[in-house]
């Protein structure tokens, strides 16, 4: 029973980084760019980093968002397979 919750446990953790990774990664490409332009041409605005990560964001969650939900859907559909088991082994 406790190598089906641990499989189960990391089944979850790595559906949340491959999930989550894209738009991090995104996040991170957009905000060293910024700060790369904002060094350059010596402007200190602070909202000019957040809204180009905003908006890249949401156009990566926009583009990858089919394929977040049918992974989401089929861990869950495992998951769901995995009760009957996880009932037997109590």
């Amino acid at each position: 029973m406790e190598d089906i919750i641990i499989t189960l446990l990391q089944k979850t953790f790595v559906l949340i980084l491959e999930l989550s990774v894209p738009i991090l990664i995104t996040g991170m490409v957009l905000g060293l760019m910024v700060s790369i332009f904002q060094t350059v041409t010596q402007i200190q605005e602070s909202t000019l980093t957040f809204v180009p990560k905003i908006i890249g964001g949401v156009i990566v969650l926009v583009i990858l968002l089919p394929w977040m939900f049918n992974m989401f859907i089929a861990t869950y559909n495992e998951f769901i397979d995995t009760i009957p088991r996880l009932i037997g082994a109590l």
